[in-house]
């Protein structure tokens, strides 16, 4: 199979915990401790640059 790297683009909460199979609770819950890391949640999406951040912190989705 193909282990590419998802694309890379904004993203909404709900997008995010739809890609990682999770709750957008557990999603939340993940996220919590590297707040300040990812910056704020502002509009209805997380920006590319932020979304990166979450891929590294967290792993890619499956």
């Amino acid at each position: 199979m193909d282990n590419a790297k998802p694309k890379i683009r904004a993203m909404s909460k709900t997008e995010l915990a739809n890609a990682y199979q999770v709750s957008i609770k557990t999603f939340s819950r993940w996220i919590h401790p590297f707040k300040e890391k990812i910056g704020k949640y502002l509009g209805r999406a997380y920006t590319p640059k932020q979304v990166r951040t979450i891929f590294e912190l967290l792993g890619n989705p499956n």
